[in-house]
């Protein structure tokens, strides 16, 4: 019975470890996150000064943003969507 016993402690301590480490582990994703979502808040609001300088000279905030999203975008599919575009918008009348 003693063995068993001291069977029982060791599986009671191996899953007190695992149970610590996934707990540590836990923490640590979140930490990570919470981290990484302040940077997020941070270069967002860096972002938005960038708009706001860009304005307060002269320029157009509306199509700054369009531009970006255009960079973003493969070559290949921006030419196909401006061809649309143009193409819906020559059937409507507006070029």
């Amino acid at each position: 019975m003693a063995a068993t016993a001291a069977a029982t402690a060791a599986t009671a301590a191996t899953e007190e470890v695992a149970h610590r480490f996934a707990k540590d582990q836990l923490k640590a994703f979140v930490e990570r996150i919470e981290r990484l979502e302040e940077e997020k808040k941070t270069i967002s609001d860096d972002i938005r000064d960038v708009y706001a300088e860009a304005k307060g000279n002269g320029f157009d905030v509306k199509a700054l943003r369009t531009i970006v999203r255009l960079r973003k975008q493969d070559t290949d599919e921006r030419k196909e969507q401006e061809t649309i575009l143009e193409t819906y918008m020559h059937a409507l009348g507006m070029i």
